[in-house]
């Protein structure tokens, strides 16, 4: 049983790394190393988040077992007067010493953490940097990819290496430092512990009050919908920008298309770029197979290897970028007719929710489409559906709201309080106490995994929500770049760590924060000793996440966004009056593409009446035709004229072939309503025009016989 909680961890966290992989990532065409890197950092990262409750209960433990033998050395100990090993400041009666569940054995978890960690930082400060590059580069073999990846790492990799030498000069020539590679290492952690502290706390001050304010928000169906124009709005800018670039590019490939004949050194690269550019594109440009043409020739300029490679760079986020913003358009689309129909559904009286465009409600990738199978069918009925979109969501996002406000009041005074041992002010650090005297480790571990899955949850949904311009911006449905999906994952690696360290801090199991004699659990005792660097260890790690009040404080007023909006980058602001007109242009853009889509419900549906009334009748006529002209057939072959008929008969014959299925789903049906009833009249007067050739056939041909 020991291993096993270690085991399901290792698991869960895997399959959770995989599943927002594919939700962000293009398994098809994204290449695999940057898929592998991007899973593996965000694995590593979430198997730290999920062992850190066992590590606690495994260190309480071991704490327990070490008071119970000092008991049993010095008596003293058992009036609690002179010991200091627990951190609960009150007297503690030493019961015997269950192991936990989830115990995991001595010498597991520092290798663990070994591995774990060492891998995360070489992923995160090492390889990520490079394979950045390389994935952007816009080379056309791979050496060519890694020289453009090595040149654009340079100044990175100079830049560490600068200030590592010089820190290492400085320490070799000091006679009052005296460092062994124990502390150049801890000195190490701490300075990249330090880096991701000061991101964290600049994140985690956002989404503690974000978050809670997003939950609230969406139970108000009006303010939804108008931030849902708000984004079609942008969103169709954008898409336009994405289309004329595309446009752009596309012109410059096939002016270089047509410029580099086949025989041209440089013709394999053109193909390359064709094959990156839309299928629609290629038919267009096709493939210059013009004469023979003398690429000697100086009269014509041709373009050089490197503008080429910086087209390919083109091509490869033109087309990116215009795929993202497509597909974005219809989930969008999709969000704004759902919002639309529960504000119609709400004042319903037959409290069934009833969609718009019931055909394509339950094939659209919007979230809240209805679901499919004999889930929506038995369970998932429209009465349900009512009350869930129209009643029980409202209240279930409330509640939730109410609980992730409770839980950021509760993060932001423990951060504030949580260098106080003496009263004990951290909330969080209280209740892992009070489980602590009881050893009851399940409430210590689920304690543990709620109070750092919320600061995680904080932290990451901000680096999912974050958007710096084109320059990184994570899209979900497949769409985001690989220069985004490995950004996102040397975020996590960088922060993760730091992360973890402080909410030790807030619990009170770090004993560099708390100053006690105690163990310290595994995890602590890889990052090492801060005592190395004191100012750090008792200054920086301390007050620096007390600014987390002053960046919640400037997100409830929403400072950012109105920064942001004075600056000149479209914010949604309830007041402004440009938000005011981007809602109602994103208003206007829904009404037209909802007359769209009507419009071709009502096509698919008129199509549908057509094929459901005539397809008999039609498979009726074809099997008519075919077995009179099969009679006809056995009659010549019986009368041995097979080869040897009349002007008449081949005429007659000829009729026969020539009879064919009349198709009544072509689209001239669909054109204009008020020429239905000519289009029936001239189908039935061509069916009684055959039945009537049909008829002086046979008669025809019993004549014969």
């Amino acid at each position: 049983m020991s291993g096993l909680a270690l085991g399901v961890e290792v698991v869960v966290a895997f399959l959770l790394a995989l599943f927002l992989l594919h939700r962000y990532g293009d398994f098809r065409r994204q290449q695999r190393m940057v898929l592998f890197a991007t899973l593996l950092a965000w694995f590593l990262c979430f198997l730290i988040v999920f062992t850190i409750p066992l590590d606690v209960s495994t260190t309480i433990y071991n704490q327990c077992v070490t008071d119970k033998r000092q008991l049993v050395i010095s008596p003293v100990n058992r009036s609690g007067q002179t010991s200091n090993s627990s951190v609960f400041p009150t007297q503690r009666v030493i019961q015997v010493c269950h192991k936990p569940w989830s115990y995991i054995p001595d010498g597991i978890l520092p290798v663990f953490w070994r591995v774990v960690y060492w891998t995360s930082q070489c992923l995160t400060w090492l390889l990520i940097p490079f394979m950045q590059s390389y994935a952007r580069s816009g080379g056309f073999t791979i050496s060519a990819k890694i020289k453009t990846a090595l040149i654009e790492n340079a100044i990175y990799y100079g830049t560490y290496l600068f200030i590592f030498c010089s820190l290492l000069i400085y320490v070799a020539v000091s006679p009052q430092w005296h460092l062994s590679w124990y502390d150049l290492r801890t000195i190490g952690i701490t300075a990249a512990n330090t880096w991701g502290l000061f991101l964290l706390v600049l994140l985690l001050g956002y989404g503690l009050v974000e978050i809670p304010r997003s939950y609230w928000r969406a139970s108000c169906h009006g303010h939804l919908l108008a931030k849902t124009y708000f984004k079609v709005a942008k969103l169709m800018t954008e898409k336009a920008d994405a289309e004329e670039n595309l446009e752009d590019v596309m012109e410059d490939v096939r002016a270089v298309n047509e410029t580099i004949k086949y025989n041209h050194p440089l013709r394999k690269c053109i193909d390359t770029i064709l094959r990156k550019c839309p299928v629609e594109y290629q038919e267009r440009l096709g493939r210059n197979m013009d004469d023979y043409e003398d690429f000697d020739d100086k009269r014509n300029p041709y373009p050089s290897r490197n503008s080429l490679v910086k087209l390919h760079k083109q091509v490869i986020y033109a087309v990116q970028k215009h795929n993202r913003t497509q597909v974005q358009w219809q989930i969008l689309l999709d969000e704004a007719f759902h919002l639309e129909d529960v504000a119609k559904n709400e004042t319903s009286s037959t409290h069934q929710f009833i969609h718009s465009f019931p055909s394509t409600s339950s094939t659209h990738q919007f979230t809240h489409s209805q679901p499919k199978g004999c889930f929506s069918k038995y369970l998932y009925t429209p009465a349900v559906e009512w009350y869930w979109e129209c009643v029980c969501r409202r209240w279930c996002n409330r509640l939730l709201a109410v609980a992730l406000c409770v839980l950021s009041v509760g993060v932001v005074w423990s951060e504030c309080t949580f260098f106080s041992t003496q009263p004990v002010l951290s909330l969080f650090a209280i209740l892992i106490q009070l489980a602590e005297r009881d050893y009851n480790y399940l409430y210590i571990e689920m304690a543990c995994f709620i109070t750092i899955f919320f600061l995680c949850y904080c932290v990451y949904s901000t680096v999912f929500r974050i958007r710096v311009f084109n320059y990184y911006y994570l899209a979900p449905h497949h769409q985001t770049d690989a220069y985004s999906l490995q950004f996102s994952g040397m975020l996590f690696c960088r922060l993760t760590p730091p992360l973890c360290l402080n909410f030790l801090g807030v619990i009170h199991m770090d004993s560099t924060i708390s100053h006690q004699q105690r163990q310290q659990t595994t995890y602590t005792s890889i990052m090492g000793s801060m005592q190395v660097l004191s100012f750090i260890a008792n200054g920086f790690y301390i007050y620096y996440p007390m600014l987390i009040v002053l960046l919640c404080i400037a997100t409830y007023f929403s400072l950012g966004t109105r920064c942001l909006n004075l600056l000149g980058f479209q914010q949604f602001m309830g007041e402004s009056d440009l938000t005011s007109d981007l809602v109602d242009e994103g208003k206007e853009l829904i009404r037209r593409e909802r007359r769209k889509r009507q419009r071709g419900e009502e096509s698919e549906s008129r199509r549908r009446e057509w094929r459901e009334r005539y397809g008999e009748q039609k498979e009726k006529y074809a099997a008519r035709t075919r077995s009179c002209y099969s009679e006809l057939r056995e009659a010549e072959d019986s009368n041995g004229r097979a080869g040897q008929c009349s002007t008449e008969q081949c005429d007659q014959s000829e009729l026969l072939q020539d009879v064919e299925p009349l198709d009544f789903t072509g689209d001239d049906t669909l054109e204009l309503g008020d020429r239905r009833e000519t289009l029936l009249q001239l189908t039935l007067s061509q069916s009684v025009s055959v039945f009537l050739g049909l008829s002086g056939a046979r008669q025809l041909v019993s004549g014969w016989g």
